[in-house]
């Protein structure tokens, strides 16, 4: 009996301490979508592990990262405050515009516009948005934005959503708020440049989601980015 009673209480205890380990997702009060993997991996996963999980996500951006949720509390917003919202086909044939108008203007600037469904992509790389370990906008990537603000001030039936991205270089907590950091220099930045503040969801993704290897400063380059997502608000 007494032994019964020990083993019991060893495996309460072990049950406790794996429950004390586990730690809540998201920072800053957020959950990432279940389809993103960043809290479902642990401190001590190897980089070499991550950087497996690129897999045909090479070359890719990650699109909308923020999440249905956030996306359509935004668009009622809007909406609320007196942006008009798109309908049907309206809705395809303002995107082609605006897509248009992207292709244009980031036309050799080393910034891909990346169209998915009625959403429209930009993927910068860190060549031309910062430099290792820093969230501060480099001076070549100015003019960029100031072409894309003409064209978000022209297209202004779409939340603008920001996502910053890192290399794996540092700690998953740290890669996570330096990617809000850059994403929150660029947001303000174009903000600044007159884009409506209310249109802007502002998040990272630390370095959960590469798109390319981290073992080459090439690739850790191309990982430290800022995506920006432009998607229609409906009616």
């Amino acid at each position: 009996m007494k032994n019964n009673i020990r083993l019991a209480l060893a495996s309460a205890a072990a049950v406790a301490m794996l429950a004390g380990c586990a730690s809540p997702g998201g920072y800053y009060g957020q959950q990432y979508p279940q389809q993103q993997y960043p809290q479902g991996q642990q401190e001590g996963t190897s980089k070499t592990t991550k950087g497996a999980l690129i897999g045909a996500a090479v070359g890719t951006v990650a699109g909308l990262l923020s999440g249905s949720d956030a996306t359509e509390r935004r668009q009622r917003a809007l909406v609320g405050a007196g942006v008009g919202g798109l309908a049907g086909g309206a809705i395809g044939n303002y995107q082609d515009r605006q897509e248009r108008a992207l292709r244009d203007q980031m036309a050799g600037t080393g910034v891909d516009v990346v169209r998915q469904g009625d959403n429209i992509t930009l993927n910068m790389p860190g060549n031309i948005t910062f430099d290792f370990d820093s969230s501060t906008l480099s001076a070549q990537f100015y003019p960029v934005l100031d072409n894309l603000v003409s064209t978000l001030r022209e297209y202004d039936q779409t939340i603008v959503e920001v996502a910053g991205h890192t290399d794996s270089k540092g700690s998953d907590s740290y890669n996570q708020q330096l990617s809000v950091r850059r994403a929150e220099s660029v947001g303000n930045y174009l903000i600044g440049r007159g884009v409506m503040r209310e249109r802007f969801i502002i998040t990272g993704a630390g370095e959960s989601r590469p798109v390319a290897s981290n073992d080459t400063e090439a690739g850790r380059a191309q990982n430290r980015r800022v995506e920006i997502t432009l998607v229609p608000v409906r009616g």
